[in-house]
């Protein structure tokens, strides 16, 4: 039997690729049965009934899935977060990096439209950008309209399954164009009255950029941590669980325990205030959720 990799999914139906050519599959009904939804990027056997159209036989066993947006077998989460027009949110980023590093999916930092801002912003920014790399992310600063940083983000592209994430309206869907501008994706100004882009991507969909691939998802501007434990959380932010080594307790939550290296790291400005108080948040968030049953 053939084999392949779900490269679309659509109204019911799998778009697999397999030696440059393409099938359009269903799923067979064993797996509603077995509560098995394929996903993109997804590897699967397939039978094909003729040249252009068969069924999904079996899906390989997954290294990673997401929820939102719906794919599977990522290597590397591009976070795209615009400097103006959204304004840039470490609240938002660190919601994204959170789930990508509970995923253990790599993460790299995008943040665009930087011809767009003004000094003040761009000192911000750059000030953001540095605090990022010195926890270990790697942070492109980017531009759709003039191709700032676009030689960049291309070696970071190459022979890796890559998902673009972040909130609408930051300019995902623009930066896809300029990396592959045969694409023409269709893209929506910002709402004055909302603050935020339209959805204008509606499916997720494997694009082939050189010799990679990458997905194009639906903006979203909420997540929420619904398979992250509260004992997972201090590993999801790297530098917490660098200084969480140095605890007088192993299971510190870095809260009200005595003696707490994450809390002393904090006062002495080694781990920035607001990725503290990010951590905090979350935790009680987490702890807050109702439980499923």
């Amino acid at each position: 039997m053939p084999e392949g990799k779900i490269v679309k999914a659509l109204s019911g139906f799998y778009y697999v690729i397999s030696n440059g050519e393409l099938t359009q599959c269903r799923g067979r009904g064993i797996f509603r049965k077995n509560k098995i939804t394929p996903l993109v990027g997804d590897e699967v056997v397939f039978q094909a009934e003729n040249e252009r159209e068969g069924y999904i036989l079996e899906v390989k066993d997954r290294k990673n899935e997401l929820v939102r947006p719906p794919i599977a077998n990522v290597d590397q989460a591009i976070l795209v977060f615009s400097a103006v027009e959204p304004d840039f949110s470490t609240t938002l980023l660190d919601r994204f990096l959170v789930l990508v590093e509970f995923n253990r999916i790599s993460p790299l930092i995008c943040i665009t439209k930087i011809d767009l801002t003004d000094e003040k912003q761009m000192k911000a920014v750059v000030e953001y950008a540095d605090q990022y790399k010195e926890i270990g992310y790697d942070v492109l600063l980017t531009s759709s309209e003039t191709e700032t940083g676009i030689e960049a983000l291309s070696p970071h592209i190459e022979n890796k399954i890559s998902v673009f994430a972040g909130q609408s309206g930051v300019g995902k869907s623009s930066l896809l164009n300029v990396l592959r501008p045969d694409l023409d994706i269709k893209t929506d100004h910002i709402s004055s009255h909302l603050g935020r882009g339209k959805h204008t991507t509606r499916h997720v969909e494997l694009i082939t950029v050189g010799n990679g691939l990458i997905a194009d998802t639906p903006g979203f501007s909420s997540l929420e941590f619904t398979d992250i434990e509260a004992e997972d959380l201090p590993f999801c932010f790297p530098e917490i669980a660098k200084e969480g080594e140095n605890c007088k307790f192993r299971a510190c939550l870095h809260i009200s325990e005595p003696k707490c290296a994450v809390k002393a790291a904090v006062e002495s400005k080694v781990i920035p205030d607001y990725r503290y108080k990010h951590y905090v948040d979350f935790l009680q968030e987490i702890k807050e959720r109702k439980p499923r049953y």
